[in-house]
């Protein structure tokens, strides 16, 4: 897979047949013209010498086993962080509280 990156833009060229088929579903996965294209988000480090991948979450994608957590909400307006990634995200009063990185989000005082 050869990879451009431009400013903000990032281009992945497959270069194998396999590949193809690989960019074509994340497309797939990424890209709901009816609603909201989801993000991929970087979760973790990559240092090349250390492991040779980087990792990626698709956040807005509904995926099996979601039900595992449970179900907490906000009880006031306020910000949710991951302790993993350092991702923060703002609730209201209502909104559940989401997981990241393999557990619920904690609630900043």
């Amino acid at each position: 897979m050869q990879i451009n990156i431009e400013k903000n833009l990032v281009e992945m060229t497959p270069e194998t047949g396999d590949e193809t088929k690989k960019l074509e579903a994340l497309w797939k996965m990424m890209v709901d013209c009816v609603r909201f294209n989801k993000k991929l988000v970087p979760i973790g480090e990559y240092i090349p010498s250390k492991n040779k991948f980087a990792r990626f979450t698709i956040e807005g994608l509904d995926v099996k086993g979601a039900g595992e957590y449970p179900e907490v909400y906000m009880d006031k307006d306020g910000r949710c962080y991951c302790q993993t990634c350092n991702k923060y995200v703002e609730l209201v009063k209502g909104d559940r509280i989401p997981p990241c990185c393999g557990k619920l989000m904690e609630v900043l005082d």
